[in-house]
C-alpha cells in the first residue's frame, strides 16, 4: 500500500512539472510559410497607413556590411504591452459636441476602432480643470474642507459623454487613468489653481480624500478607473492650473495619505504612476520615492513626458532606459506629449509626425509599456484653451468648414497602436544602419510587428532578417513602415 501511494505521489509530482515545464516553453516562432503584410506612410505621397507590399521570407546565410539590415529575434522578449491612447480633457469633449452624428461617429472609429481606425486602447483624463479647459473649475464649493459638496456634474456635460462613447466604440476595452493640475485653491498657500503654489499640510487628508470622491463618482457613471497620476507636472509652475510637489513632498503625501487613503476605500487595486513629467528629472523623482520601501509599495509605474526640450537641448530617451534599469519591477507609462505652438499653416508639417515615431520607438525600446498622447481632438485654433496655450493635436476640427483635419501625428501613432496587441511582448529589434530606426512586438496570437522609420531624404532598401530568413523591403524617404508576419 506504501509502496501505491509512493508511486501516486510520483506520477502526480511528475505531471504537474510536465504541465508547468509545457505553460514556460513557447513554442519557437518559424518564418516558415509566413506572409509579410507592410504598411507604409510616407512624406510627400498619398501613402497613409496603405499596405504597400506583401512578401515572403528566403534564405540569407551571412548578411553583409554592405547590406542595411533590421535584425528581429523574437525569442528575446522584455516588457508586456500595455496600450497607446490620448486624452479625453475638457478642450477635445468641447470640440466633439460640435460635431454633427456622421462625424462624431468618423472620429471616434478613426481612434477607437482597430479595423475601421488605429485602436485607441489606453484614456487620460484630468480631475478639476486644466489648460485644455474653456474655465477653471472644481468639484466642489470654495472651503469645503470636508467635500460635502463635491459633485462631477461639470464632467457630465462633455466629458462623460466622450469617454463613455469611446469606451463603447473600443468594446469596452479602454483603459483609463486620471490626474489633477491642481487642488482648489483653498488648499493651497497661493490660494490660486493657476500659477503653481503647493499644498498645504493641512490639507493633505482632504486631498487624499477628494481623489477617492473622484474615482467613486466616475465608476458610479459605469467608467472604470484604472489608475491615476498623483500630479500633473509637480515641478513647473505654469500661467494655468498647476501645483509643485518635491520629491520628497510627493513621496510623503503618497505613503503618508494617498496610499493608505485609496486602500481604505477599497481602491487599492488602482495602479498609482508618480512624476508624470519630463524625462530630465525622472531618475531622482524614480530614486527617491522608490528607495523608500513604504511609498514603493503604493508605485504601479513612474509617467514621463516629453517636453524637456523646452532648454533647447535634444529629448532625453535614455533616461528612461537607465530608470527601467535601476527599477526592472517598476512599469514605465508616457503619460503627455503633443507639438507645441500651434499654427495651422503646419497641420501636415511631416516633422511633427516624425517627432512621435521617434519618441515611441525610443521610449518602447527603454522598457515603456504603454504611451500616451495628449488631447485627441482640437479645434482650428489648437483649443479650447482658457490661458492660450494652444497645441496641435493628431486630429483637428474646422468649426468653420466641418472638416475634419488628420495630421502626420495621428498616422504615425498608428503605425504602433492598429497592430499592437494589448498584452504582447516587445522583442530584440535592432538596425544595422543609424538611419533606420526600429522596434518590434511579439502578439499573442504568434504575429510579430516590426515598425521601422526611415530618418534620411532617400530610399533605403533594407533586408528584414530572423535567423537565417530574410526579405528584401524597400522603404520611402522619411516613411514609417509596419511589418506584420
Amino acid at each position: 500500500m506504501k509502496a501505491t501511494i509512493i508511486t501516486f505521489i510520483l506520477l502526480i509530482t511528475a505531471s504537474t512539472f510536465s504541465q508547468q515545464k509545457s505553460k514556460t516553453l513557447q513554442k519557437p516562432f518559424s518564418t516558415k510559410n509566413k506572409v509579410i503584410s507592410v504598411y507604409s506612410s510616407a512624406d510627400s505621397t498619398n501613402l497613409r497607413l496603405t499596405n504597400t507590399d506583401n512578401l515572403k521570407f528566403s534564405e540569407i546565410k551571412q548578411p553583409l556590411e554592405t547590406q542595411t539590415c533590421i535584425f528581429v529575434n523574437p525569442s528575446k522578449t522584455f516588457q508586456t504591452f500595455l496600450g497607446i491612447g490620448g486624452a479625453i480633457a475638457d478642450a477635445s469633449a468641447e470640440v466633439f459636441a460640435k460635431l454633427s452624428k456622421a462625424k462624431q461617429q468618423e472620429l471616434l472609429n478613426a481612434y477607437f476602432s482597430k479595423d475601421k481606425g488605429i485602436g485607441y486602447t489606453l484614456i487620460r483624463t484630468n480631475i478639476n480643470s486644466c489648460d485644455f479647459s474653456s474655465d477653471t473649475y472644481t468639484y466642489v464649493d470654495e472651503g469645503d474642507k470636508e467635500l460635502k459638496t463635491f459633485n462631477i456634474d461639470h464632467d457630465r456635460k462633455f466629458k462623460i459623454p466622450l469617454i463613455k462613447k469611446a469606451m463603447e466604440t473600443a468594446g469596452g476595452k479602454l483603459t483609463l487613468f486620471v490626474s489633477p493640475w491642481s487642488p482648489p485653491a483653498f488648499m493651497k498657500d497661493n490660494q490660486n489653481m493657476l500659477k503653481g503654489g503647493k499644498l498645504l499640510p493641512e490639507f493633505y487628508q482632504s486631498w487624499a480624500n477628494y481623489y477617492v470622491k473622484f474615482i467613486n463618482s466616475y465608476q458610479k457613471e459605469g467608467i472604470p478607473v484604472w489608475g491615476l497620476t498623483i500630479q500633473n507636472e509637480p515641478m513647473a509652475t505654469q500661467k494655468w492650473e498647476s501645483c509643485i510637489f518635491t520629491a520628497e513632498n510627493e513621496r510623503d503625501f503618497l505613503k503618508n495619505y494617498l496610499g493608505p487613503t485609496l486602500n481604505k476605500a477599497g481602491l487599492g487595486d488602482k495602479k498609482i504612476s508618480v512624476w508624470d513629467h519630463n524625462r530630465d528629472l525622472l531618475s531622482q523623482r524614480a530614486s527617491t520615492i522608490l528607495d523608500d520601501p513604504e511609498a514603493s509599495k503604493y508605485v504601479w509605474g513612474i509617467g514621463f513626458h516629453w517636453y524637456e526640450n523646452w532648454s533647447g537641448g535634444e529629448q532625453m530617451y535614455e533616461n528612461v532606459g537607465k530608470v527601467h534599469e535601476m527599477y526592472p519591477n517598476k512599469n514605465l507609462l508616457f503619460t503627455e506629449g503633443c507639438v507645441e505652438s500651434f499654427n495651422a499653416k503646419k497641420y501636415q508639417l511631416w516633422k511633427n509626425g516624425e517627432r512621435y515615431g521617434k519618441s515611441m520607438i525610443n521610449d518602447f525600446n527603454n522598457g515603456t509599456v504603454g504611451w500616451t498622447d495628449w488631447n485627441i481632438l482640437l479645434d482650428e485654433n489648437g483649443g479650447p484653451n482658457h490661458v492660450g496655450n494652444f497645441c496641435f493635436a493628431p486630429i483637428h476640427y474646422d468649426t468653420n468648414t466641418s472638416e475634419l483635419i488628420y495630421t502626420p501625428s495621428y498616422y504615425f501613432i498608428g503605425h504602433f497602436s492598429k497592430f499592437i496587441d494589448k498584452n504582447a511582448k516587445r522583442i530584440s529589434s535592432v538596425s544595422s544602419r543609424s538611419i533606420l530606426m526600429t522596434t518590434s512586438f511579439l502578439n499573442q496570437n504568434g504575429k510579430v510587428v516590426t515598425v521601422v522609420m526611415n530618418q534620411s531624404s532617400k530610399k533605403v532598401i533594407y533586408n528584414l532578417c530572423i535567423g537565417t530568413s530574410a526579405t528584401e523591403v524597400s522603404i520611402l524617404p522619411h516613411a514609417i513602415q509596419t511589418l506584420v508576419y
